[in-house]
């Protein structure tokens, strides 16, 4: 065995070793009873199968020449085979029944395990995946732990229990000769099938790393549909999924033609193996030492022993494949969180709204700094603006505070409370940020309003979309409320989005509102409108402003500008225009910007207004 074959079987046997506390949860003495039945159940239903072919052996010896001819039925045998036929196959299926409750439970609780553990794990993580095969991951994951369950539970294990009775029974009736070419066809049967399983499993491996590919790349294509229609890349998108196909059709050809060759070796191994004993048993009845009886026997035996060992590549096969699957999904769970809350961490204590950072600094790489000791204080129902050239670093203030990240110097205070320090839920549960890109869930525009807070009454959502200004709207659609908004929000616009994102955080009603670029994608107009309603919602809310476009900060309480990670200029709009700073020369740039923009706008209106008298003179001269 390789090296990574080794390391592949210890991974697999971690795996199982994972799996088994599942199987036996704490604090749930029902279902662990239905453990303890199932596996009685199982023994009961192998103890019935294997009586099956003696009963059936004595059958066909009483009806027999030397037991007076046919006219004498062994009806009792007759009866016991038929009742221990229905034992062996109907304790089976309570079995399954009585497990079943275990099986689902067990696979409910990891995928939601995984699920809490992927929200639990930072954003570094999240903007690394990839969400087709992730949630591939998880779906191939979740349907190895039944697949395991079920099959090594009670088919690998049962089978194996059975192979080793019918060994003995035959040893104890017959001779070892029997006992031993049994055995030993059932060993080479075997051997070749793992063999011959785990040479294929390559093309195995191959044809399902096509299929996650093809699916990450589907997915994320459908997700940039917009991206896609821009540049007129179907086409593109088509040759790469296309390719990615290509590469599973030929690996699936090859796992389905070895699959063909591994089912006629399995078939050869079983006829040589059938036909040397039943050989020895006829050459036993023909000498007088079994009966005809035992000639059946021998024969039940063997194929009853065989059906089940006719599924072992493909049960061998998939258990090795789930349980990769599963360290797979496994794997999510030992990743670490990145920012976690300290073991005596306290939820935020009730407080006026007081922000504070001091002395701030943090990279997302080590080679990167982003924050070079940032320090601010912003008083309770006050605002602050910051502003600064792109890559300044004013969306990670942001994001600090909301703990994605964790600074990796100074502190970050509210209401005299080091955020490291209390639990995460209830600092989150504190900010309310309504983001320059909103992105809403595929549902009605109801939902994503009430995400804000889930609980909350229709005629508090209702108050929420009035303040918002979204209501009107909103009363206007067909469906109202009811209105599916499209996937990430796509059939609203970007102003409409925008305004369902503030009426979700004024339902939240938050002690801290952070406005991250919350209008610089929309048009002067609509982002007038925007403003309105966040003046109205901000007002006497300590509030955190980042911006782009400076006409939005000039009511701003304290506006401080960063550039390359540090604060180069603080004060307000008054005060830093008449500093002649960066601050004024950004704002004599925009302001340039936006008189040349209207100067435009307005040249083409009336460009627009003359053009239908050009024409109608050119007509009159006609």
């Amino acid at each position: 065995m390789s090296h990574s074959d080794a390391s592949a079987e210890r991974s697999h046997f971690r795996t199982l070793l994972t799996l088994a506390p599942w199987l036996w949860p704490k604090g749930e003495p029902g279902l662990r009873a239905r453990v303890v039945i199932a596996l009685a159940l199982l023994v009961v239903a192998k103890g019935a199968n294997v009586l099956v072919p003696i009963v059936y052996a004595r059958a066909v010896d009483a009806l027999g020449p030397q037991a007076g001819g046919i006219a004498t039925i062994p009806i009792a045998l007759v009866i016991g085979y038929g009742l221990l036929r229905a034992a062996s196959a109907g304790f089976a299926e309570l079995r399954d029944a009585v497990f079943v409750k275990v099986q689902a439970r067990a696979s409910r609780r990891i995928a939601l395990e995984v699920f809490q553990h992927l929200h639990a794990l930072s954003m570094r993580f999240h903007m690394d995946r990839q969400t087709g095969g992730l949630s591939r991951v998880i779906e191939r994951g979740s349907r190895g732990i039944t697949f395991v369950l079920d099959f090594m539970l009670f088919s690998i294990v049962p089978t194996l229990l059975e192979i080793v009775l019918v060994t003995v029974i035959l040893w104890g009736m017959f001779d070892f000769s029997y006992a031993a070419v049994t055995f030993g066809t059932i060993a080479v049967y075997i051997a070749f099938t793992l063999m011959f399983t785990d040479w294929r499993l390559r093309f195995r491996r191959e044809m399902n790393a096509m299929d996650q590919d093809a699916n990450t790349k589907a997915i994320d294509s459908l997700l940039n549909y917009e991206t896609v229609k821009y540049f007129n890349n179907e086409g593109h998108e088509e040759r790469r999924y296309d390719s990615s196909l290509a590469r599973y059709e030929r690996a699936y050809t090859r796992s389905e033609v070895t699959l063909n060759m591994l089912n006629g070796g399995q078939a050869a191994i079983i006829a040589v193996g059938l036909t040397l004993v039943m050989l020895m048993a006829a050459r036993g009845v023909a000498s007088g030492q079994m009966s005809v009886g035992d000639f059946v026997l021998v024969n039940t035996y063997l194929i009853q022993l065989y059906l089940p060992l006719n599924f072992l590549g493909f049960v061998y096969r998939e258990m090795k494949q789930s349980l990769t699957d599963m360290e797979a999904m496994f794997r999510l769970l030992r990743e670490e969180r990145e920012v976690a809350d300290a073991p005596d961490a306290r939820p935020l204590a009730a407080g006026p709204g007081e922000l504070a950072f001091e002395d701030v600094r943090f990279g997302y790489r080590p080679d990167r700094v982003i924050l070079k000791g940032v320090s601010f204080h912003v008083p309770p129902g006050k605002t602050l603006a910051i502003v600064g050239p792109t890559g300044a670093g004013k969306s990670t203030i942001s994001r600090l505070l909301f703990r994605f990240y964790d600074a990796t110097g100074g502190r970050i205070l509210l209401d005299g409370q080091p955020i490291e320090s209390v639990a995460q839920a209830s600092l989150r549960a504190a900010i309310g940020v309504v983001p320059q890109d909103t992105v809403l869930f595929n549902d009605t525009i109801r939902y994503n309003i009430a995400y804000g807070r889930p609980e909350a009454s229709e005629e508090e959502i209702v108050r929420a979309a009035k303040l918002a200004q979204v209501h009107d709207f909103v009363e206007r659609l067909p469906e109202g409320y009811r209105t599916m908004v499209g996937e990430r929000g796509l059939k609203l616009s970007g102003g409409e989005k925008q305004r369902v994102a503030i009426a979700r955080t004024i339902l939240k009603d938050p002690r801290i509102l952070v406005l991250d670029e919350a209008t610089s994608a929309l048009d002067t107009r609509t982002e007038q409108e925007i403003q309105a309603a966040l003046r109205q919602i901000s007002a006497n809310r300590t509030t955190l402003v980042i911006a782009h476009r400076l006409s939005t900060v000039v009511e701003a309480d304290e506006i401080i500008v960063l550039q390359d990670g540090r604060i180069v200029e603080r004060g307000n709009h008054g005060e830093l225009t008449a500093r002649d700073g960066l601050y004024a020369e950004m704002w004599r740039r925009q302001s340039e910007a936006v008189a040349m923009a209207e100067a435009a706008a307005a040249a083409q209106r009336a460009a627009d207004l003359d053009q239908p008298r050009i024409r109608l003179g050119e007509a009159a001269a006609d």
